[in-house]
Protein backbone atom coordinates (compact mmCIF):
# COMPACT_ATOMS: atom_id res chain seq x y z
CA UNK A 1 0.00 0.00 0.00
CA UNK A 2 1.78 3.39 -1.13
CA UNK A 3 2.15 5.46 1.55
CA UNK A 4 0.74 9.44 1.61
CA UNK A 5 3.88 11.12 0.40
CA UNK A 6 4.08 8.48 -2.76
CA UNK A 7 0.33 8.41 -3.59
CA UNK A 8 0.72 12.56 -3.89
CA UNK A 9 3.62 12.15 -5.71
CA UNK A 10 1.80 9.86 -8.16
CA UNK A 11 -1.37 12.13 -8.26
CA UNK A 12 0.94 15.05 -8.85
CA UNK A 13 1.29 13.91 -12.27
CA UNK A 14 -2.32 13.79 -13.04
CA UNK A 15 -3.11 16.37 -15.92
CA UNK A 16 -6.40 17.95 -17.14
CA UNK A 17 -7.38 19.28 -13.32
CA UNK A 18 -9.05 22.60 -13.43
CA UNK A 19 -9.65 24.12 -10.64
CA UNK A 20 -13.08 27.14 -10.55
CA UNK A 21 -15.62 29.17 -8.54
CA UNK A 22 -13.14 29.30 -5.60
CA UNK A 23 -10.73 30.89 -7.71
CA UNK A 24 -8.35 27.97 -8.82
CA UNK A 25 -8.50 27.84 -12.25
CA UNK A 26 -5.23 28.08 -14.48
CA UNK A 27 -3.28 28.06 -11.42
CA UNK A 28 0.10 28.10 -12.94
CA UNK A 29 -0.90 31.03 -15.40
CA UNK A 30 -1.90 32.22 -12.41
CA UNK A 31 0.66 32.30 -9.36
CA UNK A 32 2.74 35.11 -11.43
CA UNK A 33 -0.26 38.32 -11.28
CA UNK A 34 -0.06 40.11 -8.24
CA UNK A 35 -2.98 40.80 -6.32
CA UNK A 36 -4.29 44.33 -6.84
CA UNK A 37 -6.75 44.50 -3.70
CA UNK A 38 -5.98 46.37 -0.47
CA UNK A 39 -5.12 43.44 2.34
CA UNK A 40 -6.81 43.40 5.31
CA UNK A 41 -4.91 44.92 8.45
CA UNK A 42 -3.10 41.90 10.42
CA UNK A 43 -5.77 40.08 12.72
CA UNK A 44 -4.10 41.07 15.99
CA UNK A 45 -5.50 39.94 20.13
CA UNK A 46 -3.21 41.77 22.71
CA UNK A 47 -0.71 42.28 20.48
CA UNK A 48 0.10 38.78 19.20
CA UNK A 49 -1.10 37.77 15.26
CA UNK A 50 -3.89 35.28 14.78
CA UNK A 51 -4.20 32.35 11.92
CA UNK A 52 -7.72 32.92 10.50
CA UNK A 53 -9.47 30.18 9.07
CA UNK A 54 -12.33 30.22 6.73
CA UNK A 55 -14.50 26.41 7.38
CA UNK A 56 -17.12 27.33 4.45
CA UNK A 57 -15.15 28.24 1.05
CA UNK A 58 -16.41 26.76 -2.58
CA UNK A 59 -14.63 25.34 -5.26
CA UNK A 60 -15.40 23.05 -8.16
CA UNK A 61 -13.33 20.60 -10.14
CA UNK A 62 -14.24 20.98 -13.94
CA UNK A 63 -13.39 17.98 -15.20
CA UNK A 64 -15.70 16.44 -12.40
CA UNK A 65 -18.30 18.27 -13.36
CA UNK A 66 -18.08 18.12 -17.30
CA UNK A 67 -18.01 14.46 -16.35
CA UNK A 68 -21.45 14.84 -15.00
CA UNK A 69 -22.23 17.52 -17.74
CA UNK A 70 -24.25 19.50 -14.66
CA UNK A 71 -23.41 22.35 -12.79
CA UNK A 72 -22.53 21.88 -9.16
CA UNK A 73 -25.71 22.40 -6.50
CA UNK A 74 -27.03 24.81 -8.81
CA UNK A 75 -29.07 27.62 -7.06
CA UNK A 76 -31.76 30.06 -9.73
CA UNK A 77 -29.96 33.23 -10.98
CA UNK A 78 -26.28 32.47 -9.41
CA UNK A 79 -23.21 31.98 -12.03
CA UNK A 80 -19.69 31.88 -10.83
CA UNK A 81 -17.06 32.42 -12.96
CA UNK A 82 -13.61 31.03 -13.26
CA UNK A 83 -10.86 32.64 -11.04
CA UNK A 84 -7.45 32.38 -11.24
CA UNK A 85 -5.49 31.28 -7.74
CA UNK A 86 -4.27 34.93 -7.45
CA UNK A 87 -7.27 36.55 -7.45
CA UNK A 88 -8.40 34.40 -4.96
CA UNK A 89 -5.77 35.19 -2.60
CA UNK A 90 -6.25 38.66 -3.01
CA UNK A 91 -9.92 37.83 -1.85
CA UNK A 92 -8.65 35.86 1.22
CA UNK A 93 -6.04 38.80 1.78
CA UNK A 94 -8.89 41.50 1.89
CA UNK A 95 -10.93 39.77 3.55
CA UNK A 96 -8.31 38.95 6.09
CA UNK A 97 -8.81 35.26 5.86
CA UNK A 98 -5.62 32.97 6.58
CA UNK A 99 -6.30 29.73 5.38
CA UNK A 100 -9.61 28.81 3.09
CA UNK A 101 -10.92 24.86 3.99
CA UNK A 102 -12.36 24.33 0.47
CA UNK A 103 -15.40 22.31 -0.16
CA UNK A 104 -17.70 20.91 -3.02
CA UNK A 105 -21.46 20.90 -3.40
CA UNK A 106 -22.84 17.39 -3.70
CA UNK A 107 -24.15 16.88 -7.18
CA UNK A 108 -24.05 13.26 -7.85
CA UNK A 109 -26.06 11.79 -5.27
CA UNK A 110 -28.14 10.43 -7.79
CA UNK A 111 -25.98 8.90 -10.45
CA UNK A 112 -24.68 5.10 -10.85
CA UNK A 113 -22.06 3.74 -8.52
CA UNK A 114 -19.31 3.51 -11.62
CA UNK A 115 -20.01 7.68 -12.57
CA UNK A 116 -20.15 8.40 -8.89
CA UNK A 117 -16.57 6.61 -8.62
CA UNK A 118 -15.03 8.34 -11.24
CA UNK A 119 -16.33 11.77 -9.78
CA UNK A 120 -15.54 11.33 -6.30
CA UNK A 121 -11.57 9.99 -7.37
CA UNK A 122 -11.37 13.27 -9.58
CA UNK A 123 -12.29 15.71 -6.88
CA UNK A 124 -10.66 14.45 -4.06
CA UNK A 125 -7.23 13.67 -5.83
CA UNK A 126 -7.22 17.19 -7.01
CA UNK A 127 -7.98 18.93 -4.09
CA UNK A 128 -5.26 16.91 -2.42
CA UNK A 129 -2.88 17.59 -4.93
CA UNK A 130 -3.77 21.54 -4.81
CA UNK A 131 -3.84 21.46 -1.17
CA UNK A 132 -0.29 19.69 -0.55
CA UNK A 133 1.12 22.56 -2.57
CA UNK A 134 -0.40 25.27 -0.70
CA UNK A 135 -0.45 24.07 2.75
CA UNK A 136 0.09 27.21 4.26
CA UNK A 137 -3.43 29.06 2.92
CA UNK A 138 -5.83 25.95 2.07
CA UNK A 139 -7.02 22.60 3.03
CA UNK A 140 -10.01 20.84 2.54
CA UNK A 141 -12.27 18.55 2.65
CA UNK A 142 -13.30 15.04 0.79
CA UNK A 143 -16.21 14.49 -1.29
CA UNK A 144 -18.10 10.96 -1.05
CA UNK A 145 -20.59 8.91 -3.00
CA UNK A 146 -23.24 9.25 0.04
CA UNK A 147 -25.33 7.28 -1.73
CA UNK A 148 -23.56 4.25 -1.84
CA UNK A 149 -22.82 4.61 2.21
CA UNK A 150 -19.93 1.70 2.16
CA UNK A 151 -18.31 3.05 -0.50
CA UNK A 152 -18.39 6.65 0.77
CA UNK A 153 -17.05 5.28 3.84
CA UNK A 154 -14.31 3.76 2.23
CA UNK A 155 -13.77 7.01 0.14
CA UNK A 156 -13.52 8.79 3.43
CA UNK A 157 -10.62 6.38 4.63
CA UNK A 158 -8.60 7.03 1.95
CA UNK A 159 -8.95 10.74 1.17
CA UNK A 160 -7.71 11.17 4.93
CA UNK A 161 -5.26 8.42 5.70
CA UNK A 162 -3.57 8.93 2.41
CA UNK A 163 -4.73 12.30 0.77
CA UNK A 164 -4.43 14.62 3.52
CA UNK A 165 -8.10 16.07 3.70
CA UNK A 166 -9.30 16.71 6.50
CA UNK A 167 -13.19 15.69 6.94
CA UNK A 168 -16.01 15.54 4.27
CA UNK A 169 -18.47 17.65 3.06
CA UNK A 170 -22.19 16.31 2.51
CA UNK A 171 -25.08 17.53 1.44
CA UNK A 172 -28.42 18.21 4.04
CA UNK A 173 -29.99 14.92 2.51
CA UNK A 174 -29.56 12.64 0.48
CA UNK A 175 -31.71 12.28 -2.67
CA UNK A 176 -34.77 12.93 -0.25
CA UNK A 177 -33.36 10.84 1.81
CA UNK A 178 -32.51 12.48 5.48
CA UNK A 179 -29.15 11.79 7.01
CA UNK A 180 -30.71 9.98 9.58
CA UNK A 181 -31.24 6.50 8.07
CA UNK A 182 -29.85 3.85 8.94
CA UNK A 183 -28.71 3.43 5.89
CA UNK A 184 -25.76 6.34 6.15
CA UNK A 185 -24.51 4.45 9.43
CA UNK A 186 -20.99 2.88 7.75
CA UNK A 187 -19.93 6.26 6.81
CA UNK A 188 -21.07 8.09 10.17
CA UNK A 189 -18.56 5.48 11.82
CA UNK A 190 -16.20 5.82 9.53
CA UNK A 191 -15.89 9.44 10.68
CA UNK A 192 -16.10 8.40 14.12
CA UNK A 193 -13.38 6.10 14.01
CA UNK A 194 -11.45 8.47 11.90
CA UNK A 195 -12.15 11.37 14.14
CA UNK A 196 -12.45 13.94 11.36
CA UNK A 197 -15.25 16.72 11.08
CA UNK A 198 -18.74 15.52 8.41
CA UNK A 199 -19.44 19.50 7.24
CA UNK A 200 -23.01 19.71 6.24
CA UNK A 201 -24.44 22.00 3.60
CA UNK A 202 -27.87 22.25 2.52
CA UNK A 203 -28.85 20.58 -0.89
CA UNK A 204 -31.35 22.12 -3.37
CA UNK A 205 -34.79 21.19 -2.26
CA UNK A 206 -36.52 18.43 -4.62
CA UNK A 207 -40.11 18.54 -2.59
CA UNK A 208 -40.69 22.44 -2.08
CA UNK A 209 -40.28 23.90 -5.40
CA UNK A 210 -43.24 25.64 -6.08
CA UNK A 211 -43.59 26.97 -2.55
CA UNK A 212 -39.99 28.65 -2.85
CA UNK A 213 -41.15 30.27 -6.74
CA UNK A 214 -42.30 34.29 -6.34
CA UNK A 215 -40.10 37.30 -5.75
CA UNK A 216 -36.87 37.13 -4.15
CA UNK A 217 -34.09 33.98 -3.64
CA UNK A 218 -36.73 31.85 -1.49
CA UNK A 219 -34.45 28.82 -2.23
CA UNK A 220 -31.40 30.55 -0.80
CA UNK A 221 -32.75 32.42 2.33
CA UNK A 222 -35.66 30.21 3.06
CA UNK A 223 -34.72 26.66 2.18
CA UNK A 224 -31.01 26.25 2.80
CA UNK A 225 -31.42 27.10 6.35
CA UNK A 226 -34.72 25.27 6.59
CA UNK A 227 -32.73 21.87 5.35
CA UNK A 228 -29.69 22.08 7.42
CA UNK A 229 -32.30 22.90 10.45
CA UNK A 230 -34.29 19.27 9.36
CA UNK A 231 -30.96 17.39 8.88
CA UNK A 232 -29.38 18.38 12.54
CA UNK A 233 -32.83 17.84 13.97
CA UNK A 234 -33.09 14.06 12.06
CA UNK A 235 -30.01 12.99 13.63
CA UNK A 236 -31.26 13.98 17.34
CA UNK A 237 -34.51 12.52 17.37
CA UNK A 238 -33.42 9.44 14.91
CA UNK A 239 -30.46 8.74 17.66
CA UNK A 240 -27.85 9.00 15.29
CA UNK A 241 -25.90 11.21 17.59
CA UNK A 242 -26.15 8.90 20.38
CA UNK A 243 -25.29 5.83 18.36
CA UNK A 244 -22.37 7.76 16.84
CA UNK A 245 -21.23 9.95 20.10
CA UNK A 246 -17.90 11.00 18.82
CA UNK A 247 -19.09 12.26 15.71
CA UNK A 248 -17.88 15.72 14.75
CA UNK A 249 -20.51 17.63 12.86
CA UNK A 250 -20.33 21.43 11.48
CA UNK A 251 -23.46 22.98 10.23
CA UNK A 252 -23.33 25.53 7.61
CA UNK A 253 -25.01 28.69 7.53
CA UNK A 254 -24.79 29.37 11.54
CA UNK A 255 -26.96 25.58 11.48
CA UNK A 256 -29.65 26.90 10.00
CA UNK A 257 -32.79 27.97 12.46
CA UNK A 258 -32.38 25.10 14.75
CA UNK A 259 -29.48 26.98 17.69
CA UNK A 260 -32.05 30.09 17.61
CA UNK A 261 -35.48 28.26 18.10
CA UNK A 262 -33.76 24.87 20.24
CA UNK A 263 -35.64 24.84 23.45
CA UNK A 264 -38.93 24.44 21.52
CA UNK A 265 -37.55 20.62 20.59
CA UNK A 266 -36.53 20.06 24.21
CA UNK A 267 -40.65 20.93 25.57
CA UNK A 268 -42.07 18.61 22.01
CA UNK A 269 -41.83 15.13 23.17
CA UNK A 270 -43.36 16.79 26.37
CA UNK A 271 -46.16 18.32 24.73
CA UNK A 272 -47.09 15.54 22.11
CA UNK A 273 -45.67 12.02 23.44
CA UNK A 274 -47.36 10.07 21.13
CA UNK A 275 -45.23 11.43 18.47
CA UNK A 276 -41.63 10.34 20.12
CA UNK A 277 -39.99 7.01 20.87
CA UNK A 278 -39.47 6.76 24.63
CA UNK A 279 -35.81 7.05 25.23
CA UNK A 280 -34.86 8.77 21.77
CA UNK A 281 -33.22 10.96 22.03
CA UNK A 282 -31.57 9.62 25.22
CA UNK A 283 -30.44 13.74 26.37
CA UNK A 284 -32.61 16.65 25.52
CA UNK A 285 -32.24 17.90 22.15
CA UNK A 286 -30.19 21.32 23.07
CA UNK A 287 -27.47 18.97 24.67
CA UNK A 288 -27.12 17.59 21.12
CA UNK A 289 -27.21 21.68 19.71
CA UNK A 290 -24.53 22.23 21.94
CA UNK A 291 -22.08 19.47 20.86
CA UNK A 292 -22.08 20.52 17.21
CA UNK A 293 -20.03 23.14 15.62
CA UNK A 294 -21.49 25.99 13.44
CA UNK A 295 -19.79 28.20 10.72
CA UNK A 296 -19.91 32.60 11.73
CA UNK A 297 -22.88 33.01 8.67
CA UNK A 298 -25.35 34.77 11.19
CA UNK A 299 -25.09 38.59 9.21
CA UNK A 300 -24.82 40.49 12.06
CA UNK A 301 -22.94 41.11 15.33
CA UNK A 302 -26.00 40.38 17.55
CA UNK A 303 -27.04 37.35 15.40
CA UNK A 304 -23.04 36.01 16.70
CA UNK A 305 -23.70 37.09 19.94
CA UNK A 306 -27.04 34.93 20.31
CA UNK A 307 -25.23 31.82 18.79
CA UNK A 308 -21.99 32.15 21.35
CA UNK A 309 -24.53 32.49 23.75
CA UNK A 310 -26.62 29.35 22.83
CA UNK A 311 -23.82 26.82 21.75
CA UNK A 312 -21.14 28.14 23.26
CA UNK A 313 -18.45 30.32 21.39
CA UNK A 314 -15.61 27.20 21.13
CA UNK A 315 -18.04 25.59 18.67
CA UNK A 316 -17.93 28.22 16.25
CA UNK A 317 -15.56 29.11 13.52
CA UNK A 318 -15.86 31.32 10.49
CA UNK A 319 -17.48 30.73 7.70
CA UNK A 320 -17.44 33.06 4.06
CA UNK A 321 -19.47 30.75 1.99
CA UNK A 322 -16.98 32.22 -0.45
CA UNK A 323 -17.97 33.48 -3.38
CA UNK A 324 -20.99 34.44 -2.69
CA UNK A 325 -20.83 38.00 -1.00
CA UNK A 326 -22.90 37.45 1.96
CA UNK A 327 -20.42 39.11 4.52
CA UNK A 328 -17.80 41.73 3.19
CA UNK A 329 -15.80 41.48 6.53
CA UNK A 330 -16.14 37.79 8.16
CA UNK A 331 -13.08 38.92 11.04
CA UNK A 332 -14.60 42.23 11.58
CA UNK A 333 -17.76 40.04 11.80
CA UNK A 334 -16.35 38.31 14.94
CA UNK A 335 -14.46 41.38 16.59
CA UNK A 336 -17.45 43.44 16.39
CA UNK A 337 -19.65 41.26 18.18
CA UNK A 338 -20.75 42.33 21.79
CA UNK A 339 -19.63 40.30 24.79
CA UNK A 340 -17.01 38.33 23.47
CA UNK A 341 -13.48 37.89 25.38
CA UNK A 342 -10.34 37.11 23.87
CA UNK A 343 -9.65 34.13 23.90
CA UNK A 344 -13.64 33.47 22.49
CA UNK A 345 -12.45 35.90 19.78
CA UNK A 346 -9.37 33.62 18.59
CA UNK A 347 -11.27 30.41 19.43
CA UNK A 348 -13.66 31.89 15.94
CA UNK A 349 -11.54 33.46 14.23
CA UNK A 350 -8.79 30.51 13.65
CA UNK A 351 -8.37 28.29 17.40
CA UNK A 352 -10.89 26.04 17.12
CA UNK A 353 -10.79 25.20 13.29
CA UNK A 354 -6.82 24.58 13.51
CA UNK A 355 -7.52 22.04 16.17
CA UNK A 356 -10.22 20.62 14.93
CA UNK A 357 -8.89 19.90 11.56
CA UNK A 358 -5.15 19.76 12.64
CA UNK A 359 -3.78 22.23 10.78
CA UNK A 360 -0.05 22.65 11.04
CA UNK A 361 1.27 25.63 12.97
CA UNK A 362 1.43 28.67 10.35
CA UNK A 363 4.42 29.22 9.05
CA UNK A 364 6.09 33.02 9.35
CA UNK A 365 5.09 34.84 6.43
Amino acid sequence: MPSRREFLRDVAGASGLVFVGCGLENVAAQATKTPTTTKHAPVLIRGRRIRTVDIHAHCVVTQATGLLKRPVNPQPALHLEGQGLADRLRDMDAQGIDVAVLSINPNWYDVDRDMATAVIRIQNEALAQFCASHTDRFAAFASVALQFPELAAEQLDQAVRKMGLRGAAIGGSVTGQELSDPKFHPFFAKAEELGVVVFIHPQASTVLNDRLKGNGPLSVTVWNPLETTLALTHLIFEGTLDRFPGLKICAAHGGGYLPSYMNRSDHGCQVVPNLCQPGVPKKPPTAYVKQMYYDSLVFTPEALRHLVAEVGAERIMIGTDYPFPWVSDPVDHVLKTPGLNDGQREAILGGTAAKLLGLSPPSTR
